[in-house]
């Protein structure tokens, strides 16, 4: 890529089948560990599920990050430790925040399931900085009507966390970060502002470009520092833009946990397999038992 193209890198996605629907994942990549707290990049979907099917997440564990859950379509009924229970739909905002360790569930409504439920969404995690990494678990849930919208010239942005485009979302941050959802009608284009140090784009469907330079579907592509590229559709597009500051440091990934130490996530293997997790008290009697080789790992 040359100096005048906006992009930095692209990153293509691993794709696995979990029955039913597919899950794209393009961070935690070879390439690229991090972009801001951003350390884990699922596209779940789109997918329509068969009538009395679902999705059932057993409950897991998460220590060290916060996960954020975002729909475009379908509801998922998430459960957690703290004696959470909250059905999210479209547009509203889950945050999870694990800390000093946290499990949870996610399962498809009963209403959903009898109808056969869609599915179609993005799961996000992100890393804490290193003196919030063992704070207390804890969740927020922003419905949909909360979250700002800014609109005009065929462009509608929901800013699902951080401050930009002159709006500031409700969410809570533990760490300097842009996330927003992107819509472009034919023909509309929108200048990105400089809003944060590390930025992607991640191009859902449709078509769309930067500074003329195409962006392909699935791909997380990171944009270079300090510019501000006009992000433009000729026939439509869905997009999200997330980033932020840069993390203090390196962090390792294991299966559900992620952290700035090695030997925090050797403790968490031991005490998920040992049964000393709190489990979600309307989901405890079934859960995810311990990978001898999980999907993900990725440490530097």
């Amino acid at each position: 890529m040359t100096n005048d193209d906006p992009r930095l890198l692209s990153l293509a996605p691993v794709t696995h089948d979990l029955g039913g629907f597919k899950v794209h994942r393009t961070l935690p990549h070879k390439q690229r560990t991090m972009v801001g707290p951003f350390i884990f990049f699922d596209q779940m979907g789109p997918a329509q599920l068969g009538v009395d099917e679902g999705i059932d997440v057993r409950p897991h564990p998460h220590i060290n990050l916060a996960t954020v859950t975002y729909l475009f379509e379908g509801a998922i009924d998430h459960r957690d430790s703290v004696g959470s229970i909250q059905r999210i739909e479209p547009g509203a905002v889950n945050l999870m925040t694990a800390g000093k360790g946290i499990s949870h569930s996610e399962r498809s409504p009963a209403d959903e399931r009898a109808a056969g439920p869609r599915l179609d969404g993005i799961q996000t995690w992100l890393a804490l900085p290193q003196d919030k990494e063992e704070v207390d678990a804890a969740f927020q849930h922003v419905p949909a009507n909360r979250i700002p919208v800014v609109e005009g010239s065929g462009v509608r942005l929901d800013l699902i966390m951080g401050s930009a485009f002159g709006v500031t979302s409700p969410v809570i941050q533990h760490h300097p970060t842009i996330y927003a959802s992107i819509q472009l009608a034919p023909g509309a284009s929108i200048e990105l502002e400089r809003e944060a140090d590390e930025r992607a784009l991640y191009l859902l469907d449709g078509d769309a470009s930067v500074d003329g330079f195409g962006l392909e579907q699935m791909n997380l592509v990171l944009l270079r520092p300090g510019t501000r590229p006009v992000l433009r559709s000729e026939r439509g597009a869905r997009l999200m833009l997330a980033g932020g500051a840069p993390m203090d440091g390196e962090r390792h990934v294991w299966w559900n946990f992620v952290s700035s130490r090695r030997d925090r996530i050797q403790e968490a293997k031991r005490a998920w397999k040992a049964g000393e997790f709190a489990l979600p008290p309307q989901d405890d009697h079934e859960w995810i038992p311990l990978p001898e080789v999980p999907l993900t790992v990725s440490y530097p």
